[in-house]
């Protein structure tokens, strides 16, 4: 039988199988691991990066509103009792200006940020202003000036209101006030009325944002019959120094030089209120490294748990399902052998080819049990026919009805011949099955085996009206053994003699390898033709051992040939004859 294709076999499928449930699983368990790990970093770094930004602005506020870093460790001190991490803040000569605890060196440690409220972080603060807000400085509104701004931002919300917008009133870091326009704005009519009060100067602001004008006209290198004039919003404008005939809004293709020359000099207007740069570290305390330490909480210890279990019953499920499809065959197999019947094949695999040969295997055990129960019935039935006429015949000789005399002994020695011939045909069959049927094979002339045998049944065929002829082709040498050769011819040419009505014929022929025995008998029908090789089987089942044989000769003329390593094949037509045809080696 040819082997299963890889496509069916049963190793393939338990190797996909089994990848595909060990890939499943992986993938799930990695997913879960990721995603889970992932979340919780995620949680836990937004916690420590939240942490961070905090200590980070308290600490940037307090520089803003400072000289110096004098009271910072009693705000770093609280921060870190109540955030559990070390909190350092240094000098960026890494020289220590207060810290919350002790702890490894932090002298080659990456610090967190850098805390200057003249250049802040917009990463960590979320803005785009490069100075703190509340760095304000000399640009303080004093106390004593605020109430007329604030009379003034009533005004102008009221404005606000009068336009149909919305708005609120804030005070900024340094001290003034600010309407915020809110709600839908089409036209712009409430912006506009907001915008009036960034053009309000009290006295106190306007000396700080002259010098500050001053600095940035220097910085910015105009003519001299310009300068630059500042409102407290820090937008600049252009006055002309000789003349007020008005305000002329900054050139854009000034504006970006401009407004950095403001803020550089805004930085240098502020540098004497604001604490000097210092180096951040919000680090782990037992290890001093800037790393986020974090558990799993409860629910993510719970949701891993959960979809672990989720994933091996998943695993185990389909790995039972799949075993039990597996095993099914298996199990419709044992019951079909233990029943003796035949199993439906589903499958191109191993179980499949597996369910087949046991298909196979029973059909020929029935067969072989049919043939069987045959055999004896007929054995029986082709020994019993001469050994009750032996009987008979030496029963009426006791009993004095017949003569004892050559006659009856010639009649008892046929019933024993034909006696002999049925067991020798048995034995040879006996051999053929248990392989233990030997030829004794030599070079041989076919033309001489076969003169012998049509010569041995010349007169049989004389007898039957049969014209019996040879006809060979050559001299052909064939490496047989010519007495079982003859032995298979023979029989084929006694079956032909038998079968051929008188006036009919029978031909030998030779032709290289091949032998053909043709006769114009009655011929086989089609429905015949596949078991006539069967033993004790007739054509006709009335047919007495005198006109149908034993029924043994072309069974055992096929395993002869078979033998030989040939084959024996019929053709036939009914009422035209039957060809036999031995091809040899």
């Amino acid at each position: 039988m040819s082997r299963v294709p890889l496509r069916h076999s049963l190793v393939t499928r338990l190797l996909v199988t089994s990848v595909l449930i060990a890939v499943a699983a992986i993938a799930a368990t990695a997913w879960l691991a990721v995603s889970t790990a992932t979340r919780a970093i995620s949680q836990e770094q937004g916690q420590s990066l939240t942490d961070d930004k905090g200590v980070y602005d308290m600490l940037l506020g307090y520089a803003a509103t400072h000289s110096d870093w004098s009271g910072a460790p009693a705000l770093i001190q609280a921060r870190a009792a109540k955030l559990n991490r070390r909190i350092t803040l240094t000098t960026v000569d890494r020289a220590v200006l207060a810290d919350s605890g002790p702890g490894p060196s932090l002298a080659t440690a990456r610090p967190s940020a850098t805390v200057d409220p003249l250049n802040v972080d917009t990463a960590l603060t979320g803005g785009a202003e490069r100075i703190d807000a509340r760095a304000a400085g000399p640009f303080r509104v004093p106390a004593s000036q605020r109430a007329a701004l604030q009379k003034f931002a009533a005004d102008t919300l009221a404005c606000v209101h009068k336009v149909g917008g919305e708005g609120r009133t804030v005070t900024l870091p340094n001290g003034r006030p600010s309407v915020v326009v809110s709600g839908f704005d089409a036209q712009n009519n409430a912006a506009a009325c907001a915008s009036k009060l960034d053009y309000a100067v009290t006295d106190a602001e306007a000396k700080s944002l002259a010098r500050l004008g001053r600095l940035a006209t220097a910085c910015a290198g105009l003519p001299e019959k310009y300068r630059l004039g500042v409102w407290p919003n820090f937008s600049a404008y252009y006055a002309n120094a000789q003349s007020t005939t008005g305000i002329q809004p900054v050139a854009p293709v000034t504006t970006a030089r401009i407004n950095g020359c403001i803020e550089k000099s805004r930085r240098v207007m502020l540098q004497p209120y604001v604490a000097p740069p210092a180096l951040l570290f919000v680090t782990d305390p037992r290890s001093g490294a800037d790393q986020t330490r974090f558990t799993l909480s409860r629910s993510n210890t719970v949701r891993m748990v959960t979809v672990t279990g989720g994933v091996l019953l998943a695993t185990i499920l389909v790995t039972v399902l799949v075993g039990y499809r597996l095993v099914r065959p298996l199990r419709a197999l044992t019951d079909a052998a233990d029943g003796h019947r035949p199993v439906p094949v589903s499958t191109q695999d191993e179980i499949g080819r597996l369910a087949r040969a046991l298909n196979d295997s029973t059909r020929r055990r029935d067969r072989a049990e049919a043939q069987r129960r045959a055999m004896v019935s007929d054995v029986a039935h082709e020994l019993r026919t001469p050994l009750t006429n032996i009987r008979s015949w030496l029963e009426a000789a006791q009993d004095d009805l017949a003569p004892t005399d050559a006659q009856l002994l010639d009649l008892l020695h046929d019933e024993a011949v034909l006696l002999q011939h049925i067991i020798d045909d048995l034995t040879d069959l006996a051999a053929a099955d248990a392989g233990t049927l030997r030829v004794h094979a030599e070079p041989a002339y076919l033309r001489d085996v076969l003169t012998q045998v049509a010569e041995s049944h010349r007169a049989p065929a004389q007898a039957a009206g049969v014209d019996l002829t040879i006809e060979i082709d050559g001299d052909p040498v064939a490496t047989v053994d010519p007495v079982r050769l003859r032995q298979v011819v023979g029989n084929l040419v006694a079956n032909g003699i038998r079968y051929t009505p008188a006036g009919g014929s029978v031909t030998v022929s030779a032709s290289a390898n091949r032998i053909r025995v043709r006769d114009t008998g009655v011929g086989i029908a089609p429905e015949d033709l596949p078991r006539i090789f069967d033993r004790f089987w007739r054509a006709d089942g009335s047919r007495s051992r005198a006109t149908g044989g034993s029924g043994l000769g072309l069974a055992i003329a096929r395993k002869l040939t078979e033998a030989h390593g040939g084959a024996l094949t019929a053709a036939s037509t009914p009422g035209e004859g039957s060809t036999f045809t031995i091809d040899l080696p």
